[in-house]
């Protein structure tokens, strides 16, 4: 009998922890890595040949809200095809718990735009078995994955099951007693198996304001008192254990830096600050916020920084698109039926509005939007048209001459834009701080306009193979046992003889990423964007084969890390390692 289940062989392995890269075996036992070296392939029932190869620690994403699709997606695509093996689920403080049966609806809708993902799917693919969140989380436990499931506490939730949702939506601020039971709340749910908890903490208007309910209204998050968010951090500080992830406060950068410190230093806990993004007009912006967690750093105070550090660009319609809540008009006018949309659009009394106060924060310049699909016969002449050299060519203000496009095609004009950071010295000034890390997939949000999950895939062939920014070793830490450190998943994110093996077998010359696509595969018969992979050999999730050449094996070995943690392993794989 073999000693060993799997033996991956032959491969230049990078083990996470920023040593040097050595040529080696890994051998696996019960989903462990028993042994680490050169190995015999006699002494394993499989053996996977990882000649010329890369093999690495599986990456982990502090960042997405898979937390409706894990139901219907056991890959919790597309990051599963990017190398991902781990995902933080309930980041920015939305989530589905605790939601009593009769808030449900309310929910989901509040996640059709504010995450932009589809109100049929979230109704046709969630189960709804639960009330609480460790309710919730037994529910994802049942779930067949194929990834790695930590989840956050949402701070919206509770909020709105202890105040209602008139009150939390108003910013009411709590009762001791009302504190009490939140914090009581957040209790349960960390003794459930919670890494922390997270809250979008967005000013309302003004550049990267906030991501809004489906009615254009604040989410609770955006409104909650400080004093509150002190509150959660002091139950971090009584259990000792477990992270934040927020973002700016009020839009005064200052006070803002200085109430998150605040978190860090109450909880005595690590904060994860959404998000580090490079303007490319703005340096100013990026600069500033990497000299405040420089200065965190030498005062010991664990903040770090979420870097945005794809170019993924975006391709949008109006019946979708929901990031120029920024500002007022925009956001008055995007929020309702279809027909409301179009009706606000086409009117001349609100075009001077949205003329003033034009969206750029998100997408950078509006000139720049490139007219890729439109409908209406009058409106094809401008396919690949930017909205700039459209006013050009018909007088028009940039703003009249795209709404006229998308009134005439019924909100059905098919828009791409490059976000503003493709300026690679800026990008480089984000890389090279070691304490911020990559990523802000949102994977499971925004699944028709973004490809974000991609980012794993692009840092090693842009930031690393192509322009040389970082090494390997340096970027695998950064993806892997960082992001797991901070998630409370302290045996993962390095290939050590008694971890997990959540192993990566890829060709490292040859990765790339594909097109973006089309594809129908959502529940409730809607559809989303996504792109591939090539170049991954194996991916393997708790030391079974989840992706062999680039390809879905459809085997489910993914786990929920209650406390970061994984099921106990038996007594062989215990003594093998």
């Amino acid at each position: 009998m073999a000693e060993f289940d799997t033996l991956i062989k032959g491969g230049m392995v990078i083990d996470g922890s920023r040593s040097p890269r050595y040529r080696g075996d890994i051998a696996i036992k019960d989903g462990v890595i028993a042994e680490i070296g050169h190995i015999e392939a006699h002494r394993a029932a499989k053996v996977l040949d990882a000649d010329g190869m890369i093999v690495a620690p599986g990456f982990v994403d502090l960042h997405t809200h898979y937390d409706a699709q894990v139901f219907w997606d056991p890959y919790c695509s597309i990051s599963s095809w990017h190398g991902i093996t781990t995902v933080v689920i309930g980041n920015c403080g939305f989530g589905f718990a605790p939601v009593a049966p009769e808030a449900r609806e309310r929910s989901m809708l509040s996640m059709t735009r504010v995450e932009a993902i589809p109100l049929a799917s979230m109704k046709a693919g969630m189960p709804w078995d639960w009330e609480t969140f460790p309710e919730y989380l037994d529910s994802v436990e049942r779930t067949p994955k194929a990834m790695n499931i930590v989840p956050y506490v949402p701070i919206s939730p509770i909020l709105i099951s202890v105040l209602g949702l008139e009150d939390a939506k108003a910013g009411r601020l709590p009762t001791d007693a009302e504190h009490a039971e939140m914090c009581r709340i957040l209790n349960e749910s960390m003794d459930a198996g919670a890494c922390g908890w997270s809250a979008q903490r967005l000013p309302i208007t003004g550049p990267g304001g906030a991501q809004l309910d489906y009615d254009g209204t604040p989410m609770p998050t955006d409104v909650m008192h400080n004093e509150t968010a002190i509150e959660f951090a002091k139950v971090l500080r009584q259990r000792n254990a477990g992270h934040m992830q927020t973002t700016m406060v009020t839009g005064d950068p200052q006070a803002d830096q200085a109430h998150m410190e605040e978190l860090a230093t109450v909880s005595g806990r690590p904060l994860v600050f959404n998000v580090v993004q490079a303007q490319d007009t703005m340096p100013h912006i990026h600069r500033k916020v990497i000299a405040w967690l420089e200065r965190c750093r030498a005062k010991g105070t664990r903040v770090y920084g979420q870097g945005l550090t794809t170019d993924a660009g975006f391709s949008f319609t109006f019946v979708d698109w929901n990031l120029f809540d920024e500002c007022p008009a925009w956001r008055e006018a995007t929020v309702g039926t279809r027909d409301e949309r179009l009706a606000k659009l086409s009117d001349p009394e609100r075009r001077p509005a949205l003329r003033e106060q034009i969206p750029g924060f998100v997408l950078g310049p509006f000139e720049n939007i490139v007219v890729t699909g439109p409908v209406a016969p009058e409106s094809q002449q401008w396919l690949d048209h930017t909205i700039g050299l459209i006013a050009e060519k018909t007088g028009k203000h940039p703003v009249d001459a795209m709404l006229d496009i998308v009134v005439a095609d019924g909100l059905d004009t098919e828009f791409f834009s490059m976000p503003p950071n493709s300026r690679l010295d800026y990008l480089k000034e984000i890389v090279d701080n070691p304490y911020i890390l990559f990523g802000v997939s949102d994977g499971g949000a925004h699944t028709k306009f973004l490809t974000a999950g991609r980012y794993p895939t692009e840092t090693l062939v842009k930031i690393v193979r192509e322009h040389g920014m970082l090494s390997l070793e340096d970027a695998h830490w950064r993806l892997s046992s960082l992001p797991a450190q901070l998630a409370g998943c302290n045996d993962r994110g390095t290939l050590m003889v008694g971890s997990p093996a959540d192993i990566l077998v890829y060709d490292f010359e040859n990765l790339s990423i594909t097109p973006p696509e089309v594809v129908h595969d959502m529940p409730g018969n809607e559809w989303r964007r996504v792109q591939r992979a090539k170049g991954y050999r194996y991916i393997l999730i708790n030391g079974e084969v989840t992706i062999e050449n680039d390809e879905q094996t459809n085997v489910f070995p993914g786990e929920l890390l209650r406390h970061g943690r994984g099921r106990p392993r038996t007594q062989s794989a215990i003594a093998a390692a």
